[in-house]
């Protein structure tokens, strides 16, 4: 070979090796509600040389039947999104394997529900009835104060919720009956709201925007089955300024549920090293500082900040309803099974 050719073949060599790699690929599966800033992802992809790309699945209970049915030939590297709610049945089909990330020696031990570290928490927020300022103010009508309140002849109609079977918050507020009455206690106090009128929505768009009447919403109702963070969104997202929130959560004892989101790495990850690294930056609080004005929930890690916003209008319960997620799994399908029977006509 000619000592010319041979020159150009080593530097051509040279210079393969000095230049870029190109950039792995990590798939994340998550549930439609998902969201975080470009500006965020893109510092993870920088940071380790890696494209992510998100593969939205559906609600949450979708989304985990997709992940459960294609765990033997996964769909995603990484799985974010399964709750509380359906976390026993995640763990039970074995789709995650264990990493137990550094960063969770900084997040409180609360949150933490698996001790086998197979899925990890990212944020928590709380279902609590949103009631209508304006409302209770005009009418001189005291707030209720339990949920036995909301049975009394003067809050007749009053109250939105969602089908259990079909909405996340619907079966999050189911969760907060069984809690407070009992089994099959909590059936008693179903039939008593629905003698006093309540109004049952088949899906929280339809709940707090068709039939919820503060500025967001268009009905006549002034109290619905939320999220604690809805009073934050409607000043954030208000097409004109407000001075303040025009709802309010109802957050006494035993009132809400506080609904845990987990994050794990799929079996079979093709990229497992990536994977670790990716649950690790959902744990940062670079991107635990992200994620409530993109998924208005809250941040895990204590020392991310929270926007003005959230702290000026989201109350926070202090004994939220926080439930086994064993015992949901065992009793989820009866009880809902049990409240569809109570015989109720679903409000489009």
């Amino acid at each position: 070979m000619r000592p010319v050719i041979v020159v150009l073949l080593i530097a051509l060599a040279v210079l393969t090796a000095c230049g870029p790699r190109q950039p792995a690929t990590l798939t994340v599966m998550t549930h439609d509600s998902f969201a975080a800033s470009e500006e965020v992802i893109r510092a993870f992809e920088q940071e380790h040389n890696v494209k992510v790309t998100f593969l939205a699945s559906g609600d949450a209970g979708t989304a985990l039947n997709k992940a459960i049915l294609t765990k033997d030939a996964p769909l995603a590297d990484v799985f974010y999104g399964v709750d509380n709610t359906f976390l026993s049945r995640a763990l039970e089909a074995g789709i995650f394997e264990p990493y137990r990330s550094p960063l969770l020696t900084e997040i409180p031990t609360e949150f933490q529900l698996d001790p086998e570290f197979r899925a990890l928490p990212v944020d928590y927020g709380d279902v609590c009835i949103n009631y209508d300022k304006a409302y209770f103010a005009e009418k001189g009508l005291p707030l209720p104060q339990t949920l036995e309140d909301l049975t009394r002849p003067e809050y007749k109609g009053l109250l939105v919720v969602e089908n259990p079977a079909t909405s996340s918050p619907g079966l999050a507020f189911l969760l907060v009956t069984v809690a407070h009455f009992g089994d099959p206690g909590y059936l008693e106090f179903w039939k008593a709201l629905k003698k006093n009128g309540v109004i049952v929505a088949p899906d929280w768009e339809t709940a707090y925007y068709t039939h919820f009447s503060a500025s967001s919403g268009r009905g006549p109702h002034p109290m619905v089955v939320s999220y604690g963070s809805s009073p934050a969104a409607e000043v954030i997202f208000a097409e004109k300024p407000l001075e303040d929130a025009p709802t309010a959560s109802l957050v006494g004892p035993g009132m809400c549920f506080r609904q845990i989101e987990f994050v794990g790495v799929l079996k079979g990850a093709r990229n497992r090293a990536l994977a670790q690294k990716f649950v690790d930056f959902m744990l940062s609080v670079r991107f635990q500082e992200d994620i409530p004005l993109q998924m208005f929930v809250f941040p895990v890690h204590p020392q991310a900040r929270l926007p003005e916003a959230f702290v000026k209008y989201v109350q926070v319960p202090e004994q939220p309803v926080l439930m086994d997620p064993a015992r949901i799994a065992a009793h989820r399908e009866r009880w809902i099974r049990a409240w569809s029977e109570v015989g109720w006509i679903i409000m489009d």
